[in-house]
């Protein structure tokens, strides 16, 4: 069941057609909140950045059909949070690193003549 429908249609000037197509293609720019007069009253619509787009044309029996239609979702889609890599710490030492070429034998040695 859908939430909502509107459906219109009417005879159009080549003129009025470009003015509600330009109507719509300064919504889609702009994004976010944007308002469309559709005549008898104005729909405000909120335009995410990534829309769903079909274009259609079909030829036949004197006429050409276009149909360019536009989905997107209605509720923001949860983003998701970054990975953070686990934070890897090094091993902290008990005793105070030996001095390179000593032993800790030889340094305890050292330290009991002083």
């Amino acid at each position: 069941m859908k939430d909502l429908t509107f459906e219109q249609k009417r005879s159009l000037s080549r003129q009025e057609a470009a003015d509600q197509l330009t109507a719509l293609a300064d919504a889609l720019r702009e994004g976010g909140d944007a308002e469309l007069d559709l005549g008898p009253g104005t729909l405000g619509l909120r335009i995410p950045d990534d829309l769903q787009s079909e274009l259609e044309i079909e030829i036949g029996g004197g006429e050409i059909e276009l149909e360019i239609e536009l989905k997107w979702k209605t509720a923001p889609a949860r983003a998701t949070p970054p990975r953070t890599e686990p934070r890897t710490e090094k091993p902290q030492r008990k005793n105070t690193p030996t001095p390179a070429g000593r032993s800790r034998s030889t340094q305890r040695a050292t330290a009991k003549k002083a």
